[in-house]
């Protein structure tokens, strides 16, 4: 071979009659062969899958190709170019592997950047979908058939838990059943540890990359998922809160159907979910002709029953202010102890926090203001749907007393407002809410009202003093009726109170 040949940096052999006459040292460390002159081309080189090498040097004549090709027994990809001549073949070869692992990567890359972009443009429409959902089952309904419908996944299946009996209850599939999902129900009916199972139990996604092989996996739904080339699935809990409502499964036919953009958009998913089905549970309530009343016993777990033993004191919830990120305000008339130590026995608390004493009656009585955390059974109820009518902390009297649609599970409730065990449940009843109107409220409001505070409201009103920019000064409205700037806001101060109370359905206390 020449030496400009033998000295080249690709791998270059020549061949005579199918047999190795020469081969530079490129071929030879492409090749991974010692020596090769003397032994038939089609031996030197590995075997590949496609087998063109071979299929050139078969026949009376060699045929010309290029091809690029993977072999196995050394784990390279190469690029191989047979050149038949007068007297000899020339074979040129190049180890490509790098490139098409480039190649790969760039495909593997672009292949998730379109599947991400898929999935999020799926989830938006699962979402504007749970905008008009009217009720947990239409809310589980949307994302069962979004996701199941999409080309993206084989099936989805959704599940309602059922914390007071510990149940994961089937709802509904769609896509292609195939004998997996019969597996999966019968594994979830008869309580094993599916995938479902454990995101409920842990409260967090679960995902099972290869399917059959995964020992986790109950083996009559790894045998069933192997029958159908399922290979991955993505367990979603719908949590809000305290609360699983549910959960979701997504069967894949590919085990890089969950990457980590895909699974951060169905956790997403996930807490949207939770929070539009505990809303639906409000309006429930908000909405019910008929509601259940319920009065639980509180128990020591409760950092209000312990601030009224510790003091000896009486604590009634006058009002709450919906909880947010920072917890629930609650105002709190004390009675039977300082109100100002009371308030410093609530703030000392890790649940509590933003104490203020509102106002001291006497040396036993008043009205203080905390912010309780999430983890307080106060808040617990509200994340559940339930509306507090009255709450007493008083020792081991402690009551609290609640409205629920008619339909919400009590022993839940109970489940979470407990200590060791449920709370106790002391009265229930269902009732019958009749709507005020617009009349019975103004007639009510009237009946609250003085003469003069009536008055000295709606001249304000009118004179557009509660309006911004004001249309009217206070010593312009009080002007207008003869009076002075102080007795206005006096009675200002004294009827927008009773409006309040009447609106909040509060209890005026006849002053003013």
């Amino acid at each position: 071979m020449e030496r400009r040949l033998a000295e080249a940096p690709i791998g270059i052999i020549t061949v005579r009659d199918g047999t190795v006459r020469a081969w530079n040292e490129s071929a030879a460390d492409v090749l991974g062969a010692d020596t090769a002159v003397g032994e038939p081309v089609t031996d030197v080189f590995p075997r590949s899958v496609e087998r063109s090498l071979p299929r050139a040097f078969d026949g009376t004549t060699v045929s010309d190709a290029a091809f690029e090709e993977y072999y196995p027994s050394i784990d390279r990809w190469l690029s191989v170019s047979v050149v038949p001549g007068d007297d000899e073949t020339t074979v040129y070869v190049t180890d490509v592997t790098e490139e098409k692992d480039n190649e790969r990567t760039i495909d593997r890359l672009r292949a998730e950047a379109e599947r991400a972009e898929t999935v999020d443009t799926l989830i938006a429409d699962v979402l504007e979908g749970l905008v008009g959902a009217t009720s947990q089952d239409a809310i589980m309904g949307t994302i069962r058939d979004r996701l199941g419908g999409s080309d993206q996944y084989r099936f989805a299946w959704t599940g309602e838990y059922v914390a007071d009996s510990d149940e994961l209850a089937v709802g509904g599939v769609a896509g292609e059943r195939g004998e997996l999902f019969p597996a999966v129900r019968e594994a979830v009916e008869e309580g094993l540890a599916t995938p479902e199972r454990r995101a409920v139990e842990q409260r967090r996604p679960t995902l099972i990359r290869s399917l059959s092989e995964n020992a986790s996996v109950p083996e009559a739904v790894r045998a069933a998922g192997f029958a159908d080339g399922v290979q991955s699935v993505f367990a979603l809990p719908l949590v809000y809160d305290a609360s699983v409502y549910g959960v979701v499964g997504v069967y894949a036919g590919t085990e890089a159907a969950f990457s980590d953009h895909v699974q951060s958009s169905f956790e997403v998913l996930g807490e949207l979910a939770g929070y539009a089905i505990n809303a639906t549970r409000n309006r429930q309530l908000l909405f019910a002709d008929t509601v259940t009343e319920v009065s639980f016993g509180l128990a020591g777990n409760s950092p209000l029953v312990r601030v009224s033993s510790t003091c000896d004191a009486e604590l009634t919830l006058d009002g709450i202010v919906a909880p947010d990120d920072v917890g629930l305000t609650c105002f709190l008339t004390v009675s039977g102890a300082d109100p100002e130590s009371v308030l410093g026995s609530v703030e000392a608390l890790p649940a509590a926090r933003d104490g203020r004493l509102i106002r001291r009656s006497d040396a036993e009585r008043g009205r203080i203001q905390a912010t309780l955390s999430e983890t307080v059974p106060l808040v617990a109820a509200i994340n559940h749907g339930a509306t507090i009518r009255t709450a007493v902390f008083d020792g081991d009297d402690s009551r609290l007393v609640v409205e629920l649609p008619p339909e919400a599970n009590v022993r839940r409730l109970a489940n979470l407002l407990g200590d060791d065990g449920p709370a106790p449940v002391l009265a229930r009843r269902d009732r019958t809410r009749s709507p005020t109107t617009k009349q019975e409220f103004r007639t009510d409001l009237n009946e609250r009202l003085t003469d003069r505070q009536a008055t000295v409201l709606r001249t304000a009103y009118l004179a557009d003093y509660f309006t911004s920019p004001r249309g009217s000064t206070a010593e312009e409205v009080a002007t207008s009726l003869g009076i002075t700037g102080s007795t206005l806001l006096y009675h200002l101060r004294a009827s927008q109170r009773k409006l309040l109370d009447a609106f909040y359905d509060e209890h005026d206390d006849g002053s003013g």
